[in-house]
């Protein structure tokens, strides 16, 4: 059972989620929120797989509960994915950096709202290759800060590439086919170099892959 918590300060945003949620069998909704602070106590009570957490909210916002939930240890395996009303606004990669695992639009169909919170509770992120590629393109034009580089030190080559592949939005079944490995090693070398890497989940190995350099902002 994916176990999933709603934080926004719009009531009716909520119930709308959480209706779509009730009709699948395997999704129930433990708990809502109506701002960021309240939404960090319910995580820490009902350690949810995923929460769903929308950007601007009262007292605390979006951006700062997902910080705070990526810096609490006993909230690990809790997937935070942000809920935006303008798709690639100036929020966006704030709140991957902070430890979100993705992020939805709000207008979004429920059959594809359905699949983000699966792939959500799985772990992996929620970023096709077109969403990647505008993140990129949008929020990280700035020159890297010298010596970003050294993050990766720890990863072998092939590692390396994995993390290469997954910044452009490469599933581990597509990283496979690139890289000529089987599936299971494909996953092995991402899981690895998350681990290494401290990383919480693929959104991170995105952002890693493009500060530290290994991806150019506009590499193709």
């Amino acid at each position: 059972m994916i176990r999933v918590l709603l934080v926004d300060d719009q009531p009716l945003i909520r119930s709308g989620f959480r209706a779509i949620l009730d009709l699948e069998d395997d999704i129930e909704v433990v708990a809502e929120a109506g701002d960021g602070l309240a939404g960090l106590a319910l995580a820490r009570e009902h350690l949810p797989d995923v929460a769903l957490v929308d950007v601007q909210m009262p007292v605390v916002d979006g951006i700062e509960a997902t910080r705070r939930i990526a810096a609490d240890p006993a909230l690990t395996g809790v997937h935070v994915v942000i809920l935006t009303n303008y798709g690639f606004d100036e929020y966006v990669f704030d709140a991957l950096r902070a430890g979100a695992a993705g992020f939805l639009v709000k207008d979004i169909v429920p059959e594809d709202f359905l699949h983000a919170v699966r792939v959500a509770a799985r772990g992996d992120a929620l970023l096709a290759p077109s969403i990647t590629r505008k993140l990129i393109d949008r929020y990280v034009s700035q020159p890297l800060d010298a010596g970003t580089g050294a993050v990766l030190e720890g990863l072998t080559n092939r590692e390396r590439e994995a993390v290469a592949l997954v910044a452009r939005g490469l599933s581990n079944d597509e990283i496979a086919g690139h890289m000529v490995i089987s599936s299971l090693t494909a996953k092995t070398h991402v899981n690895r170099a998350m681990t290494k890497l401290h990383a919480r989940d693929r959104a991170q190995l995105v952002v890693i892959a493009y500060e530290s350099g290994l991806v150019a902002p506009r590499d193709r």
